[in-house]
């Protein structure tokens, strides 16, 4: 488009200029028109075509179809309804008659094309590709269905691990924040677009290459601080957290959980994961104290705050943290220690007594909560630990509580393997949802398959054919009876408002332990 236009030139000179511009433009317009209709469209009718042909039957209304319109500053959303039965196709002339079905069948709304980039963030994101395309459908999608029941920060939370393995790949470092960004880059003065830069100018130590065996971090609240040094990492492949000792007391063991720098955090909903794990099971740690939730079958807050880092810290005088990797980063700290149900599946410990004994202890757990009104939302193998020093017996604890729903807006973790029917449908909990997901656990850690999962529809289906073939209750039955009594009582809670009655299975399940010493009784608190 021509500069020329805003300068003192002929009148002859001014009007090609002006030509300039009109077939500019016309030409842009026809082709975005041109694009629009011959793909977005028929994208539309194939998506409608194969919910029509799909045996499934999860889709509100198979009717109708969004389709998600979005360049690098706008987007918009077409909602496309029509009633595929109509149309006459032709093997031999599909486009044709696709266009005819859309001319003559269908009902066609666009919504607003708004500058989405500017509404939710700034093109110095750190992560240009998948996170704004994320941003941009929730925000599109919400224009024609209103708020969703799943929010920002639930569509985000598996960011974290897609973002990680792209850094390695790509050898970029963690930190060099921008100040809104998480990532350095070079803004030439013509142009603000981002650009990759040298590996050799990215030399900066990440979090986890400071934190290591040995390492003591010093953490501060408001009147006191405390040292924890290190003694082991522990790296699912999805978090990493660490097993240490408070300086003053180094025998007893205790987990300790950093969160992210939290200038990485707000900007690009950066390490979502982390902060379900460090602020938002704080939250819920310091909530069951307060409300004097105590079992020893829940986990318990030992301290929590932010890092004081070693070295000076040029934090600003108006408040915030300086830009080393742990400046003001939170960390939780909690007790007891032990190892993952996942970990004992691994190495072959998880037996039928530790199945019996884990529905039990985990059952409690749950019980003691929802006295509070509280759930868990997120049970699975790695966030059940078999505790076995400093007792007579080995106990399990419940842990992971950073998805908890404490009030009616909050949104479980979606999980296809482990959540519940429910959960995966509405995106909320009943009252036997957490049982429900007891259950899978179970069924997985007793030796159990779960088909490849990839998708909700493809879980909620597994879900109905194991129920309805009892599948599950025939692999807990081979453990123990009790167990797979507890099977079918829950698939009968299952989607209904009917509460779990927790004490008499916790009745029934204590008269299935064995204990060496048959002469006490178990601990049944909680």
């Amino acid at each position: 488009m021509p500069n020329a236009v805003h300068a003192t030139m002929s009148d002859a000179v001014e009007a090609t200029a002006y030509l300039a511009i009109e077939d500019f433009l016309h030409a842009s317009i026809k082709g975005l028109w041109e694009a629009f209709w011959r793909e977005a469209l028929f994208y539309a009718l194939r998506m409608l075509l194969a919910r029509s042909l799909s045996r499934l039957s999860f889709f509100p209304d198979s009717s109708t179809v969004f389709v998600l319109l979005v360049d690098s500053q706008y987007g918009g959303v077409v909602k496309v309804e029509g009633d595929v039965n109509k149309l006459n196709f032709d093997v031999n002339n599909v486009y044709e008659c696709a266009a005819e079905w859309v001319k003559n069948h269908s009902r066609i709304s666009v919504s607003p094309i708004d500058r989405i980039w500017n509404k939710l963030g700034n093109a110095n994101w750190g992560d240009i590709g998948a996170l704004q395309v994320l941003f941009a459908t929730f925000h599109c999608i919400m224009q024609y269905a209103g708020m969703p029941k799943h929010s920002v920060e639930d569509l985000a939370a598996d960011h974290s691990s897609r973002l990680q393995t792209r850094r390695v790949e790509r050898q970029l470092g963690d930190t060099g924040v921008n100040g809104n960004g998480l990532f350095r880059y070079q803004q030439h003065s013509v142009s603000p677009e981002i650009v990759e830069v040298q590996d050799d100018s990215v030399k900066v130590d990440s979090k986890e290459s400071m934190i290591s065996e040995g390492t003591i971090l010093w953490l501060e609240d408001s009147d006191w601080k405390k040292g924890y040094q290190i003694k082991e990492v522990i790296d699912t492949g999805e978090l990493t957290y660490y097993i240490a000792s408070n300086v003053e007391d180094p025998g007893k063991n205790l987990f300790l959980y950093v969160g992210s720098h939290p200038s990485q955090l707000e900007p690009a909903w950066e390490d979502m994961n982390l902060w379900y794990q460090v602020q938002r099971q704080t939250k819920v740690l310091t909530i069951m104290k307060q409300k004097g939730l105590s079992s020893k079958y829940l986990p318990q807050l030992s301290a929590s705050g932010r890092i004081i880092h070693p070295g000076h810290c040029h934090r600003p005088s108006s408040g915030g943290n300086c830009d080393h990797p742990l400046c003001g980063t939170p960390i939780l700290v909690t007790s007891p220690v032990g190892e993952t149900v996942a970990e004992m599946v691994r190495t072959g410990q998880f037996g039928s007594d530790e199945a019996i004994r884990c529905c039990h202890d985990c059952l409690s757990a749950l019980s003691t909560v929802a006295s509070a009104g509280i759930r868990h939302g997120d049970i699975r193998p790695e966030n059940v630990i078999c505790v076995k020093s400093g007792t007579t017996h080995p106990y399990f604890v419940l842990i992971g509580w950073g998805h908890a729903i404490l009030e009616d807006r909050d949104r479980p973790a979606m999980n296809l393997h482990f959540s519940s029917t429910y959960a995966l449908q509405e995106g909320k909990l009943c009252s036997a949802s957490d049982a429900e997901s007891l259950v899978y656990m179970l069924y997985y850690s007793c030796g159990g398959v779960f088909p490849d999962l990839d998708s909700v529809e493809g879980a909620l289906q597994w879900r109905e054919t194991s129920w309805s073939r009892r599948l599950i209750q025939q692999k807990l039955g081979d453990i123990s009876t009790v167990l797979k009594a507890f099977a079918d009582y829950v698939d009968s809670l299952c989607g209904t408002p009917y509460p779990l009655d927790y004490e008499i299975w916790l009745r029934r399940l204590r008269r299935n332990i064995h204990e060496d010493d048959h002469g006490k009784e178990i601990d049944a608190t909680g």
